[in-house]
């Protein structure tokens, strides 16, 4: 079984690395191998924890820096077993879907007029330059273990990566959903990129304000004032 040190390694030396693999937060003994070291030594323990390795980056290895339009940011992968699969609210299984993402295409479906897709997963959306990231990238697996990993020092590897959107690609729009994820808004330059924070989409929050936000109709809007394509959601 691959461990999550050997995934960054083989992550950061494949060509979907380039752009991010010049962090300094991805420079070797730097944080994102004592992030990975932290993972490994929490599933040595005798934890579950999701994504798998190969997933743990899926996110960046998606998404090019170059290519970044759009950052979608939540909390934490999803804890239950067999969702999480590296890319923020996505899932690749059988019904029924996680509820965050039920009421993410809710909104979708309000603020857009479309129908719900049929299958769970946002690959296509990060294709498109859709960051799909969370504040921690690993978590352990099972009930109340939501947030479990948001110490284990991945925090400091996503503000970078947030830091270094902000710095140097043009127009982004930053959904910010959720506490975890509007914490990170200091990260972003606002006179260059636009930010809508809401409510997480959990079912516990959703109707805090997630629901008729309409994330989806407001990020295209300014993408195109910008002559930016839109996202097609």
């Amino acid at each position: 079984m691959s461990s999550y040190a050997a995934a960054l390694t083989q992550f950061l030396a494949s060509p979907a690395s380039k752009g991010w693999r010049d962090l300094a937060v991805f420079a070797p003994g730097d944080a994102a191998t004592h992030a990975a070291a932290a993972a490994d030594a929490d599933r040595a323990a005798g934890h579950v924890v999701a994504p798998s390795p190969e997933r743990s980056l899926a996110a960046l290895a998606q998404t090019p820096f170059d290519a970044v339009r759009v950052v979608i940011l939540g909390q934490d992968p999803y804890p239950t077993p067999g969702h999480a699969n590296g890319l923020a609210f996505s899932y690749i299984g059988p019904p029924p879907l996680p509820r965050s993402l039920v009421n993410i295409y809710k909104e979708r479906a309000d603020d857009l007029g479309a129908p719900s897709p049929a299958t769970g997963d946002l690959t296509p959306w990060a294709r498109q330059g859709v960051l799909l990231l969370n504040t921690a990238l690993t978590v352990r697996e099972g009930a109340s273990k939501a947030g479990s990993h948001l110490k284990l020092g991945w925090g400091t590897v996503t503000d970078a990566i947030i830091t270094a959107v902000s710095t140097a690609r043009p127009h982004v729009v930053f959904l910010l959903w959720g506490a975890p994820a509007q914490s990170k808004r200091g990260l972003i330059d606002e006179s260059r990129h636009h930010v809508i924070a809401s409510a997480h989409p959990s079912p516990l929050s959703a109707r805090r304000g997630f629901f008729g936000s309409k994330p989806f109709s407001r990020a295209n809007a300014w993408l195109e004032e910008r002559g930016e394509p839109p996202i097609a959601w």
